[in-house]
Parts: C-alpha cells; structure tokens; sequence
C-alpha cells in the first residue's frame, strides 16, 4: 500500500474537504486567515499540536515548550498551534524553521504571526500563520501545553491527525477517517479530471453535472 503521505501530496484541499463533507466531517477547514506565508504554499504532515497563551509578562523560562515541542517531533510532522488569532507578535521565524527542515518536519500551521518573511522566502519550508510582525513573542505568548487535543476556530484537532494546506487553506483530515479520505479523494480528482475534459470539449454544465454528478 502506498504510504498515505505520498498519496495526500497528490491531493489538493477542495477536494479533500469535499469528502470530508460527505463523511459527516463538515468542521474541517481552518480559518481562511490561516495562510501560506511563504513561496512554498503546500503542506501535507502528520498533525503534532501545540497550543499558546497570550502572556503579560517574561516567562521565567522563556520559549521552554516551545523548544520542547520542535526536539519532540519527528519527520513527517507539521506542528499546528492554536494561539487564538493573537496577532501581538510573532510565534515563528527563521531559525526554528531551520531547525525543523534539518529533522524533517513538514512545516508550521499557527492561528498567529511570523517573522523573518526575508529568509523563509529563500527556504522551502511552507509556513501558514494569520500574519506577520517583527515583534518577538518573549513576554507576549508562551506555549502552555504540547501534544494535547487543540481547537482551533472550531475544528477539533488530536496529535496524529492528518493536514492538507495550499493556497486555498487548511483542511484537518481526522486520523480515523484518513484512509476512507484518501481512497474517495482519489477518486474524486479521476472524476473531476474527466468532468473537466468533457466541459472542455463544449458539454453544457448541467448535462456535465448530470452524467457524473461533479460539479
């Protein structure tokens, strides 16, 4: 059998969020905000979670979960965290970038900023965030647990879930449901392909969506 993540990269979020629906899974899309804040705009990985609090003050260890959650995840990982859409300043940069691509993690997904647009841009390690500002985030959020269930704009997230992120977003593939995801998925894109060569050749619209109901 081909390695899921082999297959999700061939898969893009319409689609998959499209199956989803039609598995009773309607609250699996993240928040449009959640963007792709670097040239590379696709993300597939398995889902290591992490969430973050606003704080008013410096922590007396500074960063400590943070780190913790970059030396805990393994290759194949994208770490998502669910910071409330704080825009005060920026979770991620350069550097922990840097140290995620050297193990293999897939990327970052962050209902909050990054910064260091000037050097992600040069890397090939996709990072979504709602924003970016050169503030650092010392003294302004802190990472308060990692590999917990999160929820980030209404959507369940566990650690072992699977995600799917492009320039439409980012959709949440529940670990139970990801091999049905898949199968259907692909069938979805063979379906859509044909769908698309007949509307091509001239079919009429509603003749196209009654012959293979794919629209």
């Amino acid at each position: 059998m081909s390695d899921p993540l082999d297959v999700l990269e061939t898969l893009y979020t319409a689609v998959v969020a499209d199956v989803l629906d039609s598995l009773g899974h309607r609250n699996q899309t993240l928040d449009p905000n959640i963007r792709a804040m670097t040239p590379t705009r696709q993300v597939a990985g398995r889902v290591f979670t992490a969430k973050a609090e606003a704080v008013a003050a410096i922590p007396a260890e500074p960063y400590k979960l943070e780190m913790a959650a970059i030396d805990s995840m393994t290759t194949d990982d994208v770490l998502v965290v669910d910071a409330g859409h704080n825009r005060q300043s920026a979770f991620w940069g350069e550097l922990l970038s840097t140290a995620c691509a050297a193990k293999g993690v897939r990327g970052a997904v962050m209902s909050t900023c990054t910064r260091d647009l000037w050097a992600l841009e040069k890397m090939e390690f996709p990072v979504f965030a709602i924003g970016r500002t050169p503030a650092d985030s010392k003294g302004r959020i802190d990472v308060t647990s990692i590999g917990e269930p999160i929820t980030i704009d209404g959507v369940a997230i566990s650690p072992g879930d699977y995600l799917l992120g492009d320039p439409d977003g980012v959709v949440i593939i529940p670990a139970q449901a990801l091999d049905e995801t898949l199968s259907l998925a692909q069938e979805k894109v063979n379906g859509e392909n044909t769908v698309r060569d007949d509307l091509a050749n001239g079919m009429p619209v509603t003749k196209a969506f009654a012959k293979h109901g794919i629209l």
